[in-house]
């Protein structure tokens, strides 16, 4: 039996990625029979269908649970047909985004930083897809934006951070502007601070969105776990990921929880953008696309994919030690050969593993 996964095309260098990451997860690699069902979310084919194909890939997910998608253009201007993401995250009834910086072997971090942190933001509500109007002319124009948070969002993304510490032995730090915004932004907080009540052994430490931009440049301790409003969490993670090196070093995951907050749909893609001035020049790092399929790996059922999906994040992240390096991490390899060392050391890994038992590999 075949586990479905929901693979979204996207467009200039994210298409290049995913069909890397692809590579990756083929039968021959992994040992997994993945029944690829496709869907093209290029900003060509979301015009052409009104973004019908982008309603048929979250129904696709829905049905089937796992998504990869790869990144997809943001036209400009209003009228046209936006970003697929919104209607994803909709439509899924994903509420959570997680993005982990880690360390990458032989990369040396900005400041002090080494253990992971792990930003876990809304992903619906806030000031995306806020309604937004000016009013007035020349100097009194006024502009206005009409925002608003749920309490049920706020509490996937409390528990939901609290539950990752725990699995991470990691702290949760963090918080939006509640003394400023005791209302809206407090609604977070209370959430936060409910959460942490239910969760007694995850320490927890309250800290200001301000103060913590301040504390993570300089961090030098254990592990963290940051849970955050929707824009406050986009502008966390993308400085998260540089100080561990680069924007592609991690994947980011979209989830939906069922009643108990374990994951009933789960979207994997990289946190950066299209690249359209790397496009077809096979020297962008396909490294966060990679482990993005490693992570969906991760949360299929059965030994295999957890085998599979140890033994991805694990090549991917020994050939950075080994110095298999693309140029934004100072290194030459190209895009293909970069993939080409991680596939060859996931077909080691499996082999080696097979021959001393299943159990080592997932337990080691």
């Amino acid at each position: 039996m075949s586990d479905v996964l929901v693979v979204m095309d996207g467009d200039q260098t994210g298409q290049e990625l995913l069909d890397q990451a692809l590579r990756v997860l083929t039968t021959d690699v992994t040992g997994m029979k993945l029944d690829l069902r496709y869907f093209d979310l290029s900003l060509a084919n979301r015009r052409a269908t009104g973004n019908g194909v982008v309603h048929e890939a979250a129904a696709a997910m829905r049905e089937h649970r796992y998504g990869l998608k790869a990144a997809t253009t943001t036209p400009e201007g209003t009228g046209d047909v936006g970003s697929p993401n919104a209607i994803l995250r909709a439509e899924t009834g994903g509420s959570v985004i997680i993005r982990t910086g880690r360390r990458l072997p032989g990369v040396n971090p900005l400041g002090g930083v080494h253990a992971p942190i792990s930003v876990v933001r809304m992903a619906v509500d806030d000031a995306y897809g806020a309604r937004e109007w000016r009013t007035g002319e020349g100097l009194d124009e006024q502009a206005f934006r009409e925002e608003h948070i749920s309490r049920r969002v706020c509490r996937a993304v409390a528990e939901f951070s609290f539950l990752q510490a725990g699995r991470m032995r990691a702290t949760v730090m963090g918080g939006p502007k509640w003394t400023v915004s005791p209302v809206y932004e407090g609604m977070l907080k209370e959430e936060i601070d409910a959460a942490a009540a239910r969760h007694p052994g995850v320490p927890y430490r309250p800290t200001l969105i301000d103060a913590l931009y301040a504390v993570l440049v300089g961090h030098s301790g254990n592990a963290l776990v940051v849970p955050s409003l929707n824009r406050d969490g986009d502008l966390l993670s993308d400085m998260v990921m540089q100080l561990f090196g680069t924007i592609a070093g991690a994947e980011s995951l979209l989830l939906a929880f069922d009643h108990d907050y374990r994951p009933s749909v789960v979207m994997a893609e990289a946190p950066h953008g299209t690249a359209p001035t790397l496009y077809g020049k096979d020297v962008a790092n396909p490294l966060a696309m990679i482990l993005a399929g490693a992570a969906v790996l991760g949360h299929m059922p059965g030994p295999t994919a957890a085998r599979a999906s140890r033994a991805i994040y694990e090549g991917a992240l020994e050939a950075i030690a080994d110095g298999v390096r693309t140029p934004d991490l100072g290194g030459s390899a190209s895009t293909t050969e970069f993939t080409n060392d991680v596939i060859r050391r996931v077909r080691s890994k499996l082999d080696v593993w097979e021959s001393l038992g299943d159990a080592v590999a997932i337990d080691a």
